[in-house]
């Protein structure tokens, strides 16, 4: 654990085990604002469709075009500041939601993030992802659990995970590896898309709330089509930074454009698109 004061070097971490956890970053204050947001749009979902998603968990998608406090998450300087060394400038946003564990909800099938960039391994990540902890993760609540240095692990050692052809279920072996994150609230945990993880088992009598942002390479194809998902007058009250995450941005050489032209320009109101009749 390490929190954003200290001097620690967070790189040697997150090479060695494939995460590291972040802690005090978000003041009560902030806590409390997220809280609340997250209450009015889980109080709207319904529970997630499979064992995956979690049938006892509820999942809000799109959660960056869903409020201020949300936008503040995805580009919070501290966060930031590693995605800029561990990914290439023009970095995007790949995925934005909110995961909420309720009580007696089950171990989630073991995976990684970045699993459909069919690279082969070992690789470097291509995508890096966060999970901020709303609530504090216990090992009682469903704290996500991950495999300490499995980002290094070869396509034959990750199919080995499993038993037999069965691609859902844990081989006994790896279960005393598994390591719930037990952060307090207000924390984020920060991890390569190539590291074995799950969403825990909730034997509490509460609900375990977390954000989930994930971003990916500037070449990468987003896991979320923001460009469909978030409508264009919202994207143009973001900052330029978050703009730019979302795909309003051009990788060089010309990665992005619109018709010849850079993504930013459809945000003007004056904008003709040259295929509209």
């Amino acid at each position: 654990m390490t929190s954003p004061n200290e001097t620690r070097d967070w790189r040697k971490g997150y090479e060695t085990d494939g995460y590291v956890v972040l802690e005090g970053l978000l003041s009560a204050a902030e806590l409390s604002e997220v809280r609340d947001e997250l209450a009015r749009l889980l109080g709207e979902g319904p529970s997630g469709r499979n064992d995956f998603e979690g049938t006892r968990t509820q999942r809000v998608y799109t959660l960056v075009g869903r409020g201020k406090p949300f936008e503040r998450l995805v580009e919070h300087p501290a966060i930031l500041s590693m995605l800029d060394e561990l990914l290439l400038p023009n970095y995007l946003l790949t995925a934005s939601q909110a995961i909420a564990i309720a009580p007696d909800e089950t171990p989630q099938p073991a995976h990684t993030d970045d699993s459909f960039y069919t690279i082969p391994r070992p690789r470097p990540a291509i995508s890096v992802s966060t999970m901020w902890a709303i609530d504090d993760f216990t090992e009682e609540n469903g704290a996500t659990e991950m495999i300490a240095g499995s980002h290094r692990w070869s396509d034959d050692e990750l199919l080995n995970m499993y038993v037999g052809d069965d691609t859902v279920t844990l081989a006994p072996r790896y279960q005393p590896q598994l390591r719930p994150l037990v952060m307090p609230a207000g924390s984020c945990a920060v991890f390569a898309g190539t590291l074995v993880h799950r969403g825990g088992q909730n034997r509490s009598g509460r609900v375990r709330t977390a954000v989930s942002n994930q971003y990916c390479e500037p070449w990468a194809r987003p896991q979320e089509n923001f460009f469909l998902s978030i409508p264009k007058n919202k994207v143009a009250q973001m900052s330029p930074r978050l703009q730019s995450m979302l795909g309003y941005s051009i990788h060089p050489p010309f990665m992005g454009q619109v018709t010849a032209r850079h993504p930013l320009k459809v945000l003007d109101p004056g904008f003709k698109n040259p295929l509209d009749d």
